[in-house]
């Protein structure tokens, strides 16, 4: 019956049909709880009392952060930077005061904290000064970067950063525009309510993104269980290069690959990406934060949140960034008593939130209040009966059953075989289990353990390239050395040569003067004589020193008589006198000791010297006393009367 009053709705509000549209393999179709929350305009969410703003809200690295503890800032103000190519920047949702800036608990599947700015508001709402850019007279390339500062991200689930996927190169030319408005999740509805309020600037949005791509077709799929809002495309896009194009509600026909098959019946190959065949998918909620970035200027702020499931009044609310995810459940009239715990996203796809207290992020487009009326908890799972029921619903064509076993038995090289890496993880194979295993969990998995061994294996290969470099390295300067040395030697000994060469030219080429004034004969004979006489008398000089040496060495004390002998009286009085002074400072130092020794000896106190001496070392103490005693006697006999 709602597919009778679906297909009536579209051909009475001129809806192009679903017979252009090309299906694709497998999918499911599970109750879409959508009416719930589509009752009920979209509401503007009070201002909370605190704001957390988790770094980690889009895929790539984590911005920079620009401000501290204490800072005012106003709304729309940068707090954090993109750090390099792909990333995002974070904006103050509101004007107030940075309180802290610490780890805290972020919707995320593992449940664990990360760095987050807390703000709290000032109450005023006080806009810092906003810049928007005249699209149409304004060259691509800085339309582009300026959205690099935007914080604009991909706000299907994704959060991929919009300005990357708005740069354009020589590699990829695109040519068609696709407009993700399926919203094939059960519970999320908040496309659905956009597109029946602001369908207008979503167009603008659209004619924004197809301007900066060069785009030149544009198509708009959009389930067939959303009559109003294709309604309101159609009426918004008339008279424009736009298609609005109703597909069948089949999960997964949001995932971009399926949406490109049943828009366009182009089958993207697993190693590459969509821009590669000139095609772009953008979704509803992106393209409106694209139009009020340029039109006013905005950053992304805030986004359209459904909140339903066990609440009180589910419906969609436009939520501030960093909003505690308990003053969502207050707007829709607080959970109901039997609420066991909360999803973030759709239940397909979505993970459990770890409590109440985490922020809305700009990947949080829907949260489910999860009751045990709506999400029993999973039975034990039960063998595999090899049904291939799992495969029929694949939609990308694996073979589910044995990725299991693979997975199961960590055999991960036989599971990327099997083209792990191609599923999606739409959960179709688990929604249809009969055995009610958690396939999905299976294979993320064999995937994080295969992507721990690729990093693994790259750091391996990188250590043994960066070894390999260093032996060949020293290897190299080791060739390099010896090769230096040889030609060093080489060198040496052509110098060497080439001077013993000129040495010998020079003496045969000039001949001295007393030899040009001679014949050849006569000054031979006279060179030869001379040399003769002075090798002569160096051996007479050498023989000479050698009897002085042995003459001197035979004789010391002789030498040293002849010499007492030659000293004069005057000479020998003022070495006597020199001894006597000499002797005199001895005996002196004695003294000196002696009283300090036995001052030292009266008032207690041993030399360090003479404790706990051993008996030859006392032995040798008590010569040289022995010694000193026959000095001073010496001394004092020879002093003159």
């Amino acid at each position: 019956m709602n597919a009778i009053i679906n297909f009536a709705s579209n051909l009475i509000h001129g809806v192009s049909s679903n017979k252009d549209v090309f299906k694709f393999n497998g999918g499911v179709h599970p109750h879409d709880h959508k009416a719930e929350s589509t009752t009920l305009p979209i509401a503007q969410l009070a201002m909370p009392e605190k704001l957390i703003l988790p770094l980690r809200q889009h895929v790539g690295h984590i911005p920079k952060i620009l401000v501290q503890v204490g800072d005012f800032v106003l709304k729309g103000q940068m707090l954090a930077e993109p750090e390099g190519a792909l990333s995002a920047a974070i904006h103050a949702p509101t004007s107030g005061t940075i309180t802290a800036i610490s780890e805290q608990v972020i919707p995320h599947p593992s449940g664990l904290p990360d760095m987050c700015i807390m703000l709290a508001p000032d109450g005023k709402d006080t806009w810092a000064q906003l810049q928007p850019l005249d699209w149409r007279n304004t060259d691509k390339k800085v339309l582009v970067d300026s959205l690099r500062s935007s914080g604009i991200v991909g706000l299907g689930g994704a959060t991929f950063p919009t300005h990357i996927k708005l740069r354009t190169n020589g590699k990829s030319n695109v040519h068609t525009l696709v407009i993700n408005a399926a919203e094939c999740e059960p519970y999320i509805t908040c496309d659905d309510m956009l597109m029946r309020e602001r369908a207008e600037q979503i167009i603008k949005g659209i004619e924004i993104v197809q301007s900066l791509l060069g785009a030149e077709k544009c198509m708009i799929g959009i389930e067939d269980n959303k009559p109003q809002a294709a309604s309101a495309m159609s009426v918004a896009c008339a008279n424009k290069a736009m298609q609005v194009k109703v597909v069948p509600t089949l999960y997964p026909s949001g995932d971009a690959r399926r949406l490109i098959h049943l828009l366009l019946d182009v089958e993207i190959p697993n190693d590459k990406r969509s821009t590669d065949v000139g095609i772009q998918v953008f979704n509803i909620a992106t393209l409106l934060a694209v139009y009020r970035y340029f039109e006013f200027g905005e950053p992304s702020i805030n986004r359209i949140v459904t909140m339903t499931g066990n609440v009180v009044k589910p419906q969609n609310f436009e939520v501030l960034f960093g909003t505690p995810l308990q003053s969502l459940i207050a707007a829709a009239g607080g959970a109901k008593v039997d609420t066991t715990h909360y999803i973030m996203g759709g239940p397909m796809m979505g993970f459990d939130l770890p409590n109440e207290q985490v922020p809305i992020t700009k990947a949080a487009n829907c949260i489910i209040a999860a009751a045990p009326n709506l999400f029993a908890a999973p039975p034990p799972a039960m063998p595999c009966i090899r049904c291939a029921r799992c495969a029929d619903a694949c939609p990308v064509n694996l073979q589910p059953q044995e990725l299991y076993w693979f997975s199961k038995a960590d055999n991960f090289e036989k599971a990327r075989d099997y083209n792990l890496f191609d599923c999606i993880e739409c959960g179709c194979c688990t929604y249809v289990c009969p055995s009610d295993i958690p396939l999905v969990q299976y294979y993320r998995y064999a995937k994080s353990e295969i992507i721990a061994l690729d990093k693994a294996k790259e750091a391996a290969d990188l250590a043994r390239e960066r070894n390999d470099f260093r032996l060949a390295r020293i290897e190299r300067e080791k060739l390099e050395r010896a090769q230096k040395h040889a030609e060093r030697a080489q060198a040496g000994k052509a110098e060497a040569k080439s001077t013993e060469t000129s040495s010998a030219e020079t003496t045969k080429e000039k001949p001295s003067e007393n030899q040009e004034a001679m014949p050849n004969t006569e000054a031979n004979t006279t060179a030869a004589t001379d040399k003769q006489a002075a090798i002569a008398a160096a051996i007479a000089r050498a023989k000479a020193q050698k009897l002085a040496s042995a003459n001197a060495a035979e004789s010391p004390k002789e030498n040293v008589a002849a010499t007492e002998t030659t000293k004069t009286p005057e000479a020998e009085a003022a070495e006597l006198k020199a001894k006597q002074d000499k002797q005199a400072l001895i005996a002196a130092a004695i003294e000196r000791a002696k009283a300090q020794k036995l001052a030292a000896a009266q008032a207690g106190v041993a030399p360090k010297n003479v404790e706990n001496v051993s008996a030859a070392v006392q032995a040798e103490i008590n010569q040289t006393e022995a010694i000193r005693e026959k000095v001073n006697l010496a001394t004092e006999t020879k002093k003159p009367e």
